[in-house]
């Protein structure tokens, strides 16, 4: 109803107790922003008036006080004409009043002993009647304000909070404007392709004629699938500062609630107010979250769940192109999402993140190290030959952790040492100098580490070994051999992976050779060799009696989460079983067989270099240049061919400590 056309009565209210209504302002995160003016004063005014209303109409209610012997008097002369007995009142009225105007009295009861005693003094008596007009108005003014307060605490507190029982089926997106993010295209790196496909995703906005005068319109959706730590949410952030346009940011997981229907109200919710903004962009963060694939039959949490994933569906469906609101979203578990959210109309465009390359780590880099204060010979291009398959939210951490160390050794600024430092502490975890081995252990870990090492410089095609240590690191390592690779590698030979395999048994070959047994150091190697075997029999079809035949397939997630654990269907024969079990073994014995021949071929390297890691405990990159030297390196025609079988080869002991190969790459 508009101002003019109120009841006149309805503005004399509203004038009376100073109610102002404020003009439909923007809609903001939890609804219209119609709020209603009450000046108290007015309402205390109110309350005063009331208070004195009701003294008054006491007031001329009230009875006289008198004293008791003036009661006895009065009923002594027959002038009372009725009297009410309480308690400790009597409360009576005369038949006429008196000279004196009394009509009504009240007085005191006063023991009829002592008021005969009283009266053979000639003594004025009267008892007290005392006050109760305070507690009177406290009895009826305190409840209602005790009352009023818990029921204004009540409705603020789950009527205006953020996970309030009256808001439960508000959406609880934050809203960001160009100016609140402070993030633009200019601090994202690594990822081009990625900006240039929301670029004009914000071009768009910005000029939707412009773009659309070929009949072009706004994708509906834009999904961004990567691995974690490779910047989806930064992109996304990055968007929001150079759109120029509300910002609706949310994860996934704010719509998933124990109330049936709530999750499905906050959708709807929030892509009314998103209409009401546009042009606007909503983001929902870990849509894996809301978006798995729906199930058969559904119960409980995957009921509630389901309704929301159909709400959303039904809103993308009602996108008006020309409205100018647009979906981000972003997960890691692409794998996991319902066919229905992935199809065009919803999601037009799904953008890749992936892992930065050699050149995307030097810009990510450059990015990160604005913030420190660097020596002279910090050269990112070294940094990033140091961290192949790092993502970058890792460059990140590392810069800041390369920060601390330099800041912990008290050095003005932070060196190309303080870097290397850093990445061993993230790929190999921290370092525990003060874990004791006994000697025997010691020597152990000390041959066990030669062993990776001087296999994977024997052998073609392996990464170069970095560094040989035997200080304890992480949980279960007694030692560590890192090898970094050179370039970012995509594909592998069925070459490379044996001699893979070979190093990773080199450890567990030192052991057999040095000390004639085996023991639980290489628990770690022998299930990756075990797991690399595997896969190029089942998967890759490198063995020659199955065949070119993939027996498994893919079943771990895309981006290195792990695999899902449950029953699933075989798919071959017994005997193709056997015959599997017999290549794995073969493919393992093989490379173990390998390692020994090339460790015997080095045996006096082997030991004198041994002497010197028990010495110095670490063998840094001269060490390990000084050692690559002496290692005659094995020719790919000089290699021995595999045999078809093999003798069973038993693992002796259980896995109670590691020593095993690090690998700066993450795979």
């Amino acid at each position: 109803m508009s101002e003019p056309e109120k009841p006149a009565l309805q503005k004399k209210i509203e004038e009376f107790f100073g109610v102002s209504r404020a003009p439909a302002g923007p809609r903001g995160p939890r609804g219209p922003m119609n709020k209603t003016a009450i000046n108290i004063w007015y309402i205390l005014a109110a309350l005063a008036g009331l208070t004195l209303v009701q003294g008054y109409y006491q007031a001329s209610k009230q009875y006289t006080t008198i004293p008791y012997s003036q009661f006895q008097t009065l009923l002594d002369q027959d002038k009372i004409d009725q009297v009410w007995i309480e308690q400790n009142t009597i409360q009576g009225t005369l038949k006429e009043p008196e000279k004196d105007g009394l009509k009504q009295f009240v007085t005191t009861r006063v023991t009829p002993d002592l008021a005969t005693v009283l009266d053979k003094h000639h003594v004025t008596y009267s008892g007290e009647i005392p006050s109760t007009w305070l507690t009177d108005i406290l009895s009826w003014v305190l409840p209602a304000v005790i009352f009023f307060g818990l029921w204004m605490f009540v409705m603020r507190r789950f009527g205006q909070g953020a996970g309030g029982l009256m808001a439960i089926g508000k959406s609880r997106a934050k809203i960001f404007v160009e100016t609140n993010t402070k993030v633009t295209f200019a601090d994202v790196a690594g990822v081009d392709e990625a900006k240039e496909e929301l670029k004009e995703v914000v071009d768009f906005l910005k000029d939707p004629k412009g773009y659309g005068r070929l009949g072009a319109h706004v994708p509906k959706g834009v999904l961004l699938i990567g691995p974690p730590g490779t910047g989806k949410t930064l992109l996304a952030r990055a968007v929001a500062g150079e759109a120029g346009v509300k910002f609706f940011s949310i994860s996934g997981s704010e719509f998933v609630e124990m109330f049936v229907g709530v999750g499905a109200a906050r959708v709807r919710d929030l892509f009314e107010q998103a209409r009401k903004e546009a042009p606007a962009i909503i983001f929902i963060d870990e849509l894996d979250a809301l978006g798995g694939a729906r199930g058969v039959v559904a119960y409980g949490g995957n009921s509630e769940k389901e309704q929301t994933l159909n709400q959303l569906l039904v809103e993308m469906d009602g996108f008006d192109p020309t409205v100018g609101v647009i979906l981000l979203a972003a997960t890691n578990r692409p794998e996991i999402l319902d066919p229905a959210l992935l199809r065009a109309g919803r999601f037009d465009r799904q953008v890749l993140v992936d892992r930065p390359d050699k050149k995307d780590r030097i810009d990510i880099l450059k990015v990160h190290l604005k913030k420190v204060v660097l020596a002279p010979n910090v050269d990112p291009v070294q940094i990033a030959e140091l961290t192949p398959g790092f993502t970058g939210a890792d460059l990140a951490n590392l810069v800041n952790e390369a920060a601390l160390l330099a800041t912990r050794r008290g050095a003005d600024s932070v060196h190309l040492t303080d870097f290397t430092a850093a990445v061993e502490r993230i790929v190999a975890g921290l370092e525990k100098k003060n874990r004791l081995l006994i000697p025997k252990e010691r020597r152990i870990v000390a041959y066990h580490e030669l062993g990776h090492a001087i296999v994977a410089m024997a052998l073609p095609g392996q990464d170069p070994v970095h560094k040989i240590s035997i200080i304890p690191r992480g949980i279960g390592s007694l030692g560590y051999t890192i090898q970094r690779p050179t370039e970012d590698r995509f594909l592998m030979t069925e070459e490379e992976l044996e001699n893979r395999m070979a190093v990773l048994l080199g450890g567990r070959a030192a052991e057999y050779i040095f000390f004639h047994h085996l023991s639980t150091g290489a628990a770690d190697d022998l299930v990756k060799a075990t797991d690399t075997a595997r896969s190029m029999v089942l998967r890759y079809g490198m063995d020659e009696k199955l065949g070119h035949v993939a027996y498994e397939r893919e079943r771990q997630p895309m981006f290195g989460a792990p695999p899902p654990q449950g029953w699933h269907a075989r798919e071959f024969s017994d005997e193709t079983e056997r015959l599997m079990d017999h290549a794995v073994r073969d493919l393992v014995g093989h490379a173990f067989d390998r390692a020994i021949e090339i460790l015997n071929a080095h045996r006096a390297v082997h030991e004198k270099t041994a002497q010197q890691l028990l010495q110095k405990e670490t063998l840094e990159e001269e060490d390990v240049a000084a050692l690559r030297a002496q290692i005659s390196p094995v020719e790919t025609a000089e290699a021995a061919p595999r045999p078809v079988a093999a003798e069973h080869r038993s693992a002796h002991g259980s896995h109670a400590t590691r020593s095993h190969t690090r690998h700066s790459s993450r795979t």
